[in-house]
C-alpha cells in the first residue's frame, strides 16, 4: 500500500470516526430530553396523587431535633463517664509512686477492688439512696432503676454516678496506705459506696435539704439560696478526704514515721515517675469529671458551659502546681515535684465546687490558694497532729475540697460575696461544706474504730516491714 492511500484510508477513517460521535451525540441529547420531559410528567403526576392524598396528623411527625439532642447529651454524658473512669489507674499510679515499692501489688489491688465493689453496690442501693425521693435519705430501689426520670438514660445516668462514687472510695486508700488489712479495707469500702457517699451526696445532688429551693425550705429561710457544688469539691473530695484522715489518725502512722523524740522522719515513695503520670491522668481525666457535670452538650448554652468550665479547670490546675512549687522552694530551699504533683491536684479539687460559677481569673486565684495552703496542711497533719498520710490525700482532697466550696461564695460571679452579693452564699457555702465533713468525719471514726475494735484494721508489724504483697496476695509487682 502506498503512502498516498494510507493518508487517505486515515482521513476516511477520522471522517467515519466524527460521524459516528455526533451521532451519538445527537442520540444522547434526545434521550436526555425525552427523559426529561418524562420525568417532569412522573413528577406532575406525583404531586396531583400527593395532592389528593389526606394529610397525616403533625402529631405522629417524629421530633428529629429532640432524638438528636439526647443522643449528643447522652454520648456526651458516657464520654465524660469514660474520663472520669481513666482516674482510677491515675490514682493508683500516685498512691504507687508516692509509697515503698513493696507494697505496690496491694495498693494496685485496692484501686482495683474500689471499682468493682463500688459499681455492684452503687447500683445495689447506693443510687437508690441518692437519687430516690426523700429529703434526708433517698428511697432505696434495690437494683430498679424505673424510679429515675431525669431527660437522660437510667443506665447511663447510672454509670456517671457509679464513677464518680469510686472516686470518693478510692481516696481513703491513699492516707491508709501500706499498713491496712485487705480484708477490713473490703469491709469499709462498702460502708463508703453504700452508705456514707450517697447520703450525703442525696442532700446535694439528689433532690435533698441541701439543695431544696423552695420558699420556706431550711436553706432559703436561713440565707436565702442553697448549696452549690457543681462537681464535687465537697460532695466527693471534701467526703472522701476526712474519711481519709479520720481513718488514718485511728490506724495509727507506720513503723518508723515518727522516731522517739517524736519527729517527723520521711519515707520516700519508690518511684516519682509513676506518680508524675498518675498526675497527668489525673489532670486529664478531671476534663471530664468538671466538664461533664453539664451533663448536656446539645445547645449553644450547654457549649459556651462546658468551654468555660474547661478553661476554669486547667486555670487553677496550673496556678495550684505553680505556686506549691514556689512555695516549697522558699521554705524548703529546692523546688520540690511531689509537692508540685499534689499542687496541681489541690487546684483542681479546689475548683471542682464553683467550676461553672467563677471567672478565669477567679479560678486561677482559687488554684493558687488551694496550691499554697496544700503545703501548710501537709506540714500541719505530719507534724503537729502526728497523722501519717503517705499521699497527702487528707489536706490535697480534704481541706482544698473544704476551701474551694468555701471560696466559691467569694468569687461566684452570680451570688459571690466579692461581687457585692452579701453573705448569703457564702454562708450557705460554709454551711453545706461543714454539714457534710462532720457527716464524712462522724461515721468514719464510728465505721474505722468499731472494725478495729472488732478485728483490727491493721497488719501485723512483721506483714508491715516486709511488704504486704507477699503476705496479702501471695505475689510481688517487681520480680
Amino acid at each position: 500500500m502506498d503512502i498516498k492511500y494510507k493518508k487517505h484510508s486515515f482521513t476516511k477513517l477520522w471522517i467515519a470516526t466524527t460521524m459516528f460521535i455526533l451521532c451519538c451525540f445527537t442520540m444522547d441529547l434526545s434521550a436526555q430530553d425525552k427523559a426529561a420531559a418524562d420525568t417532569v410528567a412522573a413528577i406532575t403526576e406525583t404531586i396531583t396523587e400527593v395532592s389528593t392524598l389526606p394529610a397525616e396528623p403533625t402529631g405522629e411527625a417524629p421530633d428529629t431535633i429532640g432524638e438528636l439532642a439526647l443522643g449528643l447529651n447522652t454520648v456526651w454524658m458516657l464520654l465524660a463517664a469514660m474520663l472520669v473512669f481513666f482516674m482510677q489507674p491515675g490514682f493508683a499510679l500516685v498512691e504507687a509512686g508516692f509509697t515503698r515499692v513493696k507494697n505496690t501489688a496491694n495498693i494496685l489491688m485496692k484501686n482495683f477492688v474500689d471499682f468493682m465493689f463500688g459499681s455492684l453496690l452503687y447500683w445495689f442501693i447506693g443510687f437508690g439512696l441518692m437519687f430516690g425521693a426523700g429529703g434526708f435519705i433517698g428511697m432505696p430501689h434495690f437494683f430498679d432503676l424505673s424510679f429515675m426520670d431525669n431527660g437522660l438514660p437510667k443506665e447511663g445516668f447510672l454509670v456517671f454516678q457509679t464513677v464518680f462514687c469510686a472516686t470518693a472510695a478510692t481516696i481513703v486508700s491513699g492516707a491508709m496506705a501500706e499498713r491496712t488489712k485487705f480484708s477490713m479495707y473490703l469491709v469499709y469500702t462498702i460502708f463508703i459506696s453504700v452508705l456514707i457517699y450517697p447520703i450525703s451526696g442525696h442532700w446535694t445532688w439528689g433532690g435533698g435539704w441541701l439543695m431544696n429551693g423552695e420558699a420556706g425550705s431550711f436553706m432559703m429561710n436561713l440565707f436565702g439560696t442553697t448549696f452549690h457544688d457543681f462537681a464535687g469539691s465537697t460532695v466527693v473530695h471534701s467526703v472522701g478526704g476526712w474519711l481519709a484522715l479520720v481513718g488514718a489518725a485511728i490506724l495509727g502512722p507506720r513503723i518508723g514515721k515518727y522516731g522517739k523524740d517524736g519527729k517527723s522522719r520521711a519515707i520516700p515513695g519508690h518511684n516519682l515517675t509513676v506518680a508524675a503520670l498518675g498526675v497527668f491522668i489525673l489532670w486529664f481525666g478531671w476534663f471530664g469529671f468538671n466538664p461533664g457535670s453539664q451533663l448536656a452538650a446539645s445547645t449553644e448554652a450547654d457549649a459556651n458551659a462546658i468551654s468555660h468550665v474547661f478553661l476554669t479547670t486547667n486555670l487553677a490546675a496550673c496556678a495550684g502546681g505553680f505556686f506549691a512549687l514556689v512555695i516549697s522552694w522558699m521554705k524548703y530551699g529546692k523546688p520540690s515535684l511531689s509537692l508540685t504533683l499534689n499542687g496541681v491536684l489541690a487546684g483542681l479539687v479546689g475548683i471542682t465546687a464553683g467550676c461553672d460559677a467563677v471567672s478565669p481569673a477567679g479560678a486561677a486565684l482559687i488554684g493558687a490558694i488551694c496550691g499554697v495552703v496544700m503545703i501548710f496542711s501537709v506540714d500541719f497533719i505530719d507534724k503537729v497532729l502526728k497523722i501519717d498520710d503517705p499521699v497527702g490525700a487528707s489536706s490535697v482532697h480534704g481541706v482544698c475540697g473544704f476551701l474551694g466550696t468555701i471560696l466559691t461564695g467569694l468569687f461566684s460571679t452570680s451570688e459571690g460575696l466579692f461581687y457585692g452579693y452579701g453573705f448569703g452564699f457564702l454562708g450557705a457555702q460554709i454551711f453545706g461544706a461543714l454539714v457534710v465533713g462532720v457527716w464524712a468525719a462522724g461515721m468514719g471514726f464510728i465505721i474505722f474504730k468499731a472494725l478495729d475494735k472488732i478485728h483490727g484494721l491493721r497488719v501485723p508489724a512483721r506483714v508491715e516491714e516486709e511488704g504486704l504483697d507477699i503476705y496479702e496476695h501471695g505475689e510481688s509487682a517487681y520480680n
